[in-house]
């Protein structure tokens, strides 16, 4: 197979190194996939600059893999050989422990994850355990498929960590990947939709996915917000969306690392509004959304690189220059004649 390593984390702009490697093998109740589609995450950019601690080293990024099951490994009756299926940053938990027990296998201590405890889908191949995939919406082709596997799905996790109720108020910040996709999700249960975002592109885009308004990043939105979902690793626009908040309102934030938040009087946080982080997301969490996308169903902006070009991808989505989502296209990926 051929792959993008990374050996360790780096500054520099190349931070992945392609080269050919032994095709894996599926131990018992794993698959082997021929990977079509690797989205790219910001949490990828986050572990190659090593602001999340290395777990393995050399590692082959990517969580978001669509990919057609090669081969099954012994005691997996399902998914089948031929099967196409989705793989996303949750590769595996105890399923034993108090918090599995208690349906929050994202919190998990021994959970493990793709692309950063197993290698991941920037390659040509790629195992996974059988339990952890998912069956996607035959809606989508590998390319739209692909952002829905994180993106999407924690999105969604956030919007109901948010505690967003039907027609509420909702803020947005920072309107990238998971934003797109949450915006349609929040629309789809007639939410009022606030977004702030640094980019004026970005802006015009929320309001022609159905936001009312739309500012920079640290404008406040002309009413209370009920909830707040911040998408940007900037813990000052967690700050902002928390001034912006109606009494009882939560800010959730859609982040696996933060720079830190600035302090603030408590003023900005009495009257019973508060903050919740969102941490990974379940198996019930991605199915959940999965089969919402596919219903409603929600509309992904993407650009596509090949796997040569992930150092490429990488460096465009830390400038900002990504419209939607960045996806990794093998040769054999399969597209929509739709355009």
């Amino acid at each position: 197979m051929r792959a993008a390593f990374l050996d360790s984390p780096t500054a520099t702009a190349t931070p992945l190194t392609l080269r050919e490697a032994a095709d894996p093998k599926p131990g018992p109740g794993e698959v082997l996939l021929e990977v079509r589609a690797c989205a790219v995450c910001r949490t990828d950019l986050q572990i190659c600059r090593g602001d999340l601690p290395a777990h393995r080293s050399p590692v082959i990024p990517g969580h978001q893999i669509v990919g057609r099951v090669l081969e099954v490994g012994a005691g997996v009756t399902n998914p089948k050989v031929d099967a196409r299926v989705g793989v996303a940053w949750l590769a595996g938990t105890d399923g034993t422990c108090d918090q599995c027990q208690r349906g929050r296998e994202n919190l998990c201590a021994a959970a493990r994850f793709t692309g950063w405890d197993v290698d991941g889908g920037y390659a040509t191949r790629a195992v996974a355990r059988a339990d952890f995939t998912f069956s996607l919406p035959e809606s989508f082709d590998d390319l739209q498929a692909a952002p829905l596997l994180c993106a999407g799905v924690i999105g969604y996790r956030s919007l109901r960590r948010s505690g967003i109720q039907p027609g509420g108020r909702l803020g947005l910040y920072g309107f990238g990947a998971s934003a797109h996709l949450a915006i349609q999700v929040a629309r789809s249960w007639g939410c009022r939709i606030f977004v702030a975002t640094r980019s004026a592109a970005e802006r015009q885009r929320a309001l022609s996915l159905g936001a009312e308004w739309s500012g920079d990043s640290f404008a406040k939105p002309p009413e209370p917000l009920d909830a707040a979902v911040t998408f940007a690793p900037v813990g000052s626009v967690v700050r902002a969306a928390l001034q912006a908040l109606a009494p009882g309102g939560t800010v959730a934030i859609n982040a696996i690392h933060l720079d830190g938040i600035p302090a603030f009087p408590y003023g900005e946080l009495w009257q019973e509004r508060g903050i919740v982080s969102v941490a990974n997301f379940t198996r019930d969490d991605a199915r959940a959304f999965l089969e919402l996308a596919g219903r409603l169903p929600v509309a992904v902006t993407f650009e596509s690189h090949p796997l040569e070009e992930a150092n490429l991808a990488l460096s465009r989505l830390e400038r900002g220059e990504v419209t939607g989502a960045a996806v990794l296209q093998m040769a054999t990926a399969v597209r929509s004649m739709v355009p």
